[in-house]
């Protein structure tokens, strides 16, 4: 018995077993942390996971086929289930997060289909051209923040497409506990893509009805290529994009499709699994369709691929069948509530684009200025915002870049400073 204690005690030391922590007096009553975990890669000195007792958070649907699901060791930080609750977060802390000499802490909010490591902490994670670049370094904005005094954490989300007004909830959370460990009033948040929704959202109380308002604890808010203007990238080039979605063509990204049906090889096939559009009972990418908006009155509609027409506006083509854009946005864009409601005066916030569509394996966006992705308009949309930071675009990067290049993270210590 002696002997297993002992080793108990070592694995524990090292940090390759989780830690049940009792909740911690100084948190709010409605977060218990679950587990510690201290032996964690890409650099960070721990991960907690939180659990957000909240009468309301409810669980999220996953595609069936297991491609959203929670992988690498963020599948061991949320005790070995791959489609973990909604309810609960990790919460990723640098290694200087309490001995940083800066006075404001800053939390990270990673996009769509990422997770804390690959996003602020080993952008080549996912290998060469996984970060926009043919190759792609080894660290990112948190060792680059952390070794300049910052105090640094990132929040990392169950669903990796999941609801932003529960994302947004989380990040109240998130800031919460960092205001408690370090005794400090105000945190600064960086939001990257989709990040940019739920960092927002808190900021301006956008919430479901069960959530708590905004507390009054950001000094700064960073959005990096986040669509403040909305996007509708997923039905203006649907035609390529589905390739990288429909199972029978080979597509396995974690991604929501304009289509609930499609033909590969010859064959007719439905998935209204994969649809951004609520159907057929199925909804597993909420937080894409909140982030809607039609710019085809801007730029046009890429009229150069197949069933364009009807991807964009809905209807039967000759290969593809889906609603259209507008009824994606009827069933819950948020685009419109987030330009309505004001983002307080008290807060700080810093628009960053990137302008080059050269990411390699993508379809860029290319009907209007972009960095791929996001158009610059959408990205440096101020509509909403009480109080403009800055703005800023590095026309030389692509969506994938704006989270490690030099540049960019330049520009975010500048702005922190």
């Amino acid at each position: 018995m002696r002997s297993v204690r002992f080793l108990a005690t070592l694995l524990l030391a090292a940090g390759l077993v989780a830690v049940p922590v009792t909740q911690a007096a100084a948190d709010p009553a409605y977060l218990t942390k679950e587990a510690t975990y201290t032996s964690v890669a890409n650099g960070w000195a721990k991960v907690d996971r939180y659990r957000d007792t909240t009468t309301g958070f409810r669980d999220e649907q996953y595609p069936p086929d297991g491609r959203g699901d929670q992988d690498g060791q963020r599948r061991t930080f949320f005790n070995n289930v791959g489609k973990p609750s909604s309810s609960r977060f990790l919460l990723y802390s640098a290694p200087r997060w309490s001995t940083g000499t800066k006075a404001t802490p800053v939390l990270l909010v990673h996009g769509a289909n990422d997770n804390p490591d690959r996003a602020w902490a080993n952008p080549n994670e996912s290998g060469g051209f996984g970060c926009g670049s043919a190759t792609c370094p080894s660290t990112g904005l948190m060792q680059y923040l952390d070794t300049r005094g910052y105090k640094v954490f990132a929040i990392g989300f169950a669903h990796k497409q999941g609801d932003n007004l529960q994302h947004a909830q989380q990040v109240g959370d998130a800031i919460a506990v960092i205001k408690s460990r370090l005794g400090v009033s105000k945190v600064d948040v960086v939001g990257w893509s989709k990040g940019m929704m739920s960092a927002r959202m808190y900021v301006s109380s956008v919430k479901p009805a069960w959530g708590r308002s905004y507390a009054g604890d950001v000094r700064k808010l960073m959005t990096l290529g986040g669509p403040n203007g909305g996007y509708d990238y997923p039905f203006a080039h649907g035609w390529a994009h589905d390739f990288s979605i429909w199972p029978e063509c080979g597509g396995k990204i974690n991604a929501p499709s304009p289509h609930t049906r499609m033909t590969c090889f010859g064959l007719y096939t439905y998935h209204p699994e994969l649809s951004i559009t609520p159907t057929g009972g199925w909804d597993a990418f909420p937080g894409q369709r909140q982030m809607l908006a039609r710019w085809d009155g801007t730029f046009g509609v890429n009229g150069s691929t197949q069933d364009w027409y009807t991807t964009y506006y809905g209807g039967q083509g000759f290969y593809t069948d889906g609603p259209g854009i507008q009824a994606a946005i009827n069933a819950g864009s948020l685009i419109s509530t987030i330009q309505a409601t004001s983002t307080p005066a008290a807060v700080q916030v810093y628009l960053l684009a990137g302008g080059a569509p050269n990411i390699v394996g993508v379809w860029n966006e290319t009907r209007g200025p972009s960095d791929g992705i996001v158009f610059i308009a959408s990205a440096l949309s101020t509509t909403g915002v009480a109080t403009v930071g800055g703005t800023a675009l590095i026309s030389t990067i692509n969506h994938l870049q704006l989270g490690w290049s030099t540049s960019a993270m330049a520009q975010v210590t500048t702005w922190l400073a």
